[in-house]
């Protein structure tokens, strides 16, 4: 690999654990509108979830064609399979973690499918790249579990639903690390943000009928509508357009900066705009979380020289 080749390669790797770094505060927020909208409008998580992919899947898919990566025309049958598989893990992973907030509780279902994604992530890449994890990224992945275990507090719900909720989030961990692990290379003219987008809208009609038999009728007020548009625009829409481009330009194990984000942000943001107070066991589950981004940044963020 030349010099320049090189320092190009080292930029592009650069933006895109920038962009997981994006990803990861943007979905952070996310939990903040779905209270919203489950608090004040009522909404089922099933339904919010349907609300999530379609409200997403139309901004992406609007982006995709204002800047040309996508086009109207018949689609070959390859684009169309790997929509629907795209969709169907979107579905998967949707449903699965609603379910499993459901069945156990948001702090179960969170800590399970972010340490499992974690570690997912993490052995699958080692087996593709027929690698074992060196003894940091071995120690940053218990120090990432035991700082969500701190961060996140003990799960509430009885033996039978932790079972149940458990899981559910191992369901939905599967299909999200499917989805960043999919090394297959972009289709000529389908790219990983115009798949995401489709992906989205068949995702949400796949969940539009539970979603309808739960409820999806939302009070005509600003704040309920206001909490709709930001789920879409936000959490959803900006941040999987920046998680599927450093898809693109990092290394699949800079991925789980973002996952580790996610909770960290939206437990940050529940402390700052819910009043909820962070004690000392949760700021040192916050300083292992961070120490565990640092140590995964670090690793992921130079090429690998030839």
């Amino acid at each position: 690999m030349s010099v320049r080749t090189f320092v190009h390669a080292a930029r592009n790797t650069r933006s895109g654990l920038d962009l997981f770094v994006l990803a990861g505060v943007l979905w952070g927020t996310g939990g903040i509108a779905g209270a919203v909208l489950a608090g004040r409008a009522g909404l089922h998580p099933v339904a919010i979830a349907a609300y999530r992919l379609l409200a997403g899947g139309l901004l992406i898919t609007g982006y995709a064609l204002a800047t040309g990566r996508l086009r109207v025309r018949r689609p070959s049958r390859a684009e169309l399979a790997r929509i629907a598989s795209a969709g169907a893990l979107f579905t998967v992973f949707q449903a699965a973690y609603f379910a499993a907030v459901v069945a156990g509780s948001v702090s179960l279902a969170t800590l399970t499918t972010m340490v499992a994604v974690h570690l997912m992530v993490t052995v699958g890449t080692a087996v593709r790249e027929r690698r074992r994890p060196g003894r940091i990224v071995l120690a940053s992945l218990a120090a990432a579990a035991l700082g969500l275990v701190l961060l996140l507090g003990t799960p509430a719900g009885g033996a039978g639903g932790a079972l149940v909720g458990t899981g559910f989030a191992l369901v939905a961990a599967g299909g999200f690390a499917v989805l960043t692990l999919d090394s297959r290379p972009a289709l000529p003219t389908l790219d990983r943000v115009a798949v995401t987008g489709l992906g989205f809208l068949f995702g949400g009609c796949l969940l539009l009928p539970a979603g309808l038999v739960v409820g999806m009728t939302v009070p005509m007020r600003a704040d309920v509508l206001g909490a709709v548009v930001f789920l879409g625009v936000l959490p959803t829409g900006a941040a999987y357009v920046a998680y599927f481009t450093a898809l693109g330009r990092a290394h699949p194990a800079g991925a789980v900066v973002a996952v580790l984000l996610e909770p960290l942000t939206a437990t940050v943001l529940s402390a700052l705009l819910r009043g909820e107070r962070l004690g000392p066991v949760q700021l040192l589950g916050a300083l292992l979380v961070l120490t565990s981004i640092a140590v995964h940044r670090r690793a992921a963020g130079l090429p690998a020289r030839d």
